[in-house]
């Protein structure tokens, strides 16, 4: 399935391992009610005099820590230079007055630990998981590249061209990369999500050095900060390593915030791009509720009965049984301040993809009218639950399901709360959001086709 909750994130990618709680799982899957231990239950809040936010969770079942720094700066702060969120998530990698380029990173691997980080429209994370003796050190690095960093012409030039190189790579050399940074610009047109987290090629090529400051200065500032600490940690001795590192940490006077709003769609949207790809693409989305909205769930159902896996409706219709596509996926996208419901279709080579569009199509308004069986439904609630559980099963998991909660909605959600929302999702629920979301005068459409050749035959890759 085509991932529901899309994050643009940068060169540097995830990868954390360890051993997952399975048992928890198991008992779900088991048939088991609710009441689920849920580790989150025990978070501790605690806030500094400057403004900085930390979460704790002491869990001594493995001997991992994971720390998470949450940066309410995404690409939706942006305003004069789009991109820049994202260009400081790999500054912060290159350097502060006491700590070399790379060193940070080279520091946390050679103790065996894993460091990461990713920018999407609503936030910047960056995440260590270690084990208990090296989160001295990592908080150490931390607040020193926060007090610390290098913000010069030299590594502005350096990572300007990194990530120049990263968008011609993802987006501009990608059809599907060029079709959904257009199906964003075509849906959201009046709210900061139109614009691409990596940011326009012109806004990357001209951000100055004091634009960067500007930015850092305001927006990695300590009352813009939450810090989420999991795992095998004692909770008062963590609290007062923060305050030693991070108590003299400046706080911003203002946090200004773009004022763009979505605004309702009045008819559908159309745009074509002509790239020579080996298949022709089709992508739609509709706007859709923000993260937390209590018809998000009846939407995440519909998602898994369309779209999770070969047996589901889109791809069983247009691959198996029409054979007019190459894969068809959708999916609901929940962000801080609204959400997309989006669709997928790779052509079949020699198909028409405007027949590929009206299969696509039928098939979604089919579940507004046809209401959903019961082994359907059960099994995408099913398949939800365990992917929720599936959180708890890392420190990482259960800090990233810790910092989202709480940064998007100011609080944790309970697992209990979550599976029972789940569980009440109806048949009727489904049709319900389908029929209201995912409507015609709502939609935006891309088209990625080859340009015609000059000889007049089909162009395309070869």
């Amino acid at each position: 399935m085509f991932p529901s909750r899309p994050r643009f994130s940068s060169r540097r990618r995830a990868r954390h391992g360890w051993v997952a709680t399975g048992l928890l799982i198991q008992t779900l899957v088991g048939g088991t009610a609710l009441g689920v231990d849920d580790p989150a239950a025990r978070m501790q809040e605690t806030v500094l005099s400057n403004g900085l936010t930390v979460l704790t969770l002491e869990d001594h079942s493995t001997p991992v820590v994971a720390f998470q720094m949450w940066v309410r700066a995404g690409s939706k702060d942006e305003t004069f230079h789009t991109g820049i969120a994202h260009l400081f998530e790999h500054m912060m990698f290159k350097g502060s007055e006491n700590v070399g380029p790379e060193e940070h990173a080279r520091l946390v691997g050679a103790r065996g630990g894993r460091i990461n980080a990713y920018t999407n429209r609503d936030v910047t994370v960056y995440h260590e998981d270690v084990t208990a003796e090296s989160l001295p050190l990592v908080l150490a690095l931390e607040a020193e590249r926060l007090q610390h960093l290098d913000i010069s012409e030299e590594t502005l030039e350096s990572e300007r061209e990194v990530v120049l190189e990263e968008r011609r790579m993802r987006t501009e050399d990608r059809p599907g990369g060029r079709a959904f940074e257009a199906l964003a610009a075509l849906t959201w047109q009046a709210h900061p999500y139109h614009w691409p987290v990596i940011g326009w090629r012109a806004d990357i090529e001209a951000v100055t050095v004091e634009a960067c400051r500007a930015f850092f200065d305001t927006y990695y500032s300590a009352n813009n900060i939450v810090l989420v600490i999991v795992g095998d940690i004692d909770t008062a001795e963590t609290l007062a390593l923060v305050e030693q590192e991070f108590g003299s940490l400046r706080q911003a006077e203002v946090i200004p915030r773009n004022p763009g709003k979505v605004v309702e769609q009045r008819g559908e949207r159309r745009a074509t791009i002509l790239y020579p790809a080996r298949i022709a693409l089709l992508y739609a989305a509709w706007h859709a509720p923000e993260s937390g909205h209590p018809d998000g769930n009846a939407l995440d159902v519909a998602s898994q009965i369309l779209s999770a896996g070969r047996s589901s409706r889109l791809y069983r219709k247009l691959v198996y049984e029409n054979e007019q596509a190459l894969y068809a996926e959708g999916g609901y996208w929940e962000l801080q301040e609204a959400g997309l419901f989006f669709a997928v279709a790779g052509v079949r080579p020699g198909e028409d993809i405007n027949a590929v569009e009206a299969a696509f199509f039928d098939e979604i308004e089919r579940m507004a009218t046809d209401s959903v069986s019961p082994a359907e439904l059960e099994k995408a609630k099913r398949q939800l639950e365990v992917r929720l559980v599936e959180g708890l099963s890392t420190a990482h998991s259960l800090a990233s399901r810790v910092g989202n909660d709480y940064v998007f909605l100011g609080r944790v959600r309970s697992l209990d709360e979550r599976l029972a929302s789940i569980r009440a999702v109806s048949a009727e629920d489904v049709q319900r959001v389908v029929s209201q979301y995912l409507v015609q005068d709502k939609r935006s459409v891309v088209h990625v086709v080859s340009p015609p050749a000059e000889d007049g035959s089909e162009g395309g890759e070869r």
